[in-house]
């Protein structure tokens, strides 16, 4: 499936998503610059009446059908190699934009060739008066010297009002955009083997940024673009699976793409961290969280060989913006709560 006279695939995919469909497609369709654009949808399989609602209420969005539920991460993987285009946002089911949000990240594209990931200001989808970041990206990512995740605009569970202090000027560079509304090129996103289906959930778009910066490509934050993100419908924070996916794909994110030897140091620090966690989670009674940090523990250590061989031999958390700060130690001992 291809347009040779547009240049940029929105996907969105979708597994029996009717009610997110009717609440957000509308947004896409209608603020979506159609000379630029088309909007697909990429149905994982789904049983309900999502199909169907396609259908009749958007004939015009185009609908790739997939025979099964391929999960998130094989799901993306499987639609951008079923298009054909120079670009591909993948926008999550639950996001809405505004008029004019697509342009400045493309122009953008055009105009830098050696950008090969970029993200829009991402805020919280919600009725009240202060528009706050959201969790998943806010005003763009990065990781500290230990590779926990951080953004401009949400540090941990900490998110910033939006009050224009990262807008203005050009650009930034950035680790990791945020997987909500991520445009990639898409000859660069199939060449770095596409989003890590092993991931399952959280941070598998870290891993990829990370696998781009290491072909040479650029990632940054385009301010003059937004988008606003429901965020975490499926699991929330207190879920115990979700420390779970956390706790053991932060694991994965490094043992995969840090030098063998420099990784296993830094995975040396993780474990005392992360037995700290797991203590902080018994003194509060959170006995799920406990027992999830354990278990992802358990598992990296019997999962990670499917990485093995693969290992870079550059240590990005050494040369990339932000890697120089130890985000553990500002925020809970120093008591920053802002980037």
């Amino acid at each position: 499936m291809s347009n040779v006279e547009k240049k940029v695939a929105v996907i969105i995919l979708n597994w029996n998503g009717a009610t997110l469909l009717r609440r957000y497609l509308p947004s896409v369709v209608e603020n979506t610059n159609p000379e630029i654009a088309d909007v697909i949808v990429a149905d994982n399989g789904s049983s309900d009446e999502s199909l169907t609602l396609l259908n009749v209420q958007f004939p015009k969005v185009k609908t790739l059908q997939l025979k099964e539920n391929y999960g998130f991460a094989e799901g993306y993987n499987r639609a951008v190699k079923m298009t054909n285009y120079k670009y591909t946002i993948l926008l999550n089911s639950d996001v809405r934009v505004p008029k004019g949000w697509v342009e400045p990240l493309y122009e953008y594209m055009e105009a830098h060739p050696e950008v090969g990931a970029c993200q829009p200001k991402l805020l919280k989808d919600y009725d009240g008066e202060q528009p706050l970041f959201e969790y998943a990206g806010a005003a763009g990512g990065f990781l500290d010297c230990h590779g926990y995740p951080y953004c401009r605009g949400r540090i941990f569970n900490d998110v910033e009002p939006d009050n224009g202090q990262y807008d203005g000027g050009e650009p930034i560079d950035i680790f990791w955009a945020t997987g909500a509304v991520l445009m990639v090129r898409s000859e660069v996103y199939l060449r770095a083997g596409g989003l890590d289906s092993h991931f399952f959930a959280h941070m598998e778009e870290i891993d990829l940024c990370w696998r781009i910066h290491l072909m040479g490509y650029k990632i940054k934050a385009v301010m003059s673009s937004r988008a606003y993100h429901l965020g975490g419908g499926s699991l929330p924070a207190s879920n115990p699976r979700k420390t779970y996916l956390n706790f053991r794909n932060n694991l994965f994110l490094l043992y995969k793409n840090l030098p063998l030897k420099e990784g296993k140091r830094l995975l040396f620090v993780r474990r005392l961290y992360d037995t700290l966690s797991f203590f902080m989670f018994v003194a509060t009674f959170k006995w799920g969280s406990a027992r999830a940090v354990i278990h992802a523990h358990n598992d990296f250590r019997s999962m990670r060989h499917r990485y093995d061989g693969i290992q870079p031999e550059v240590n990005l958390l050494k040369t990339m913006p932000g890697t120089d700060r130890n985000i553990v130690i500002d925020y809970f001992l120093l008591g920053k709560r802002k980037f």
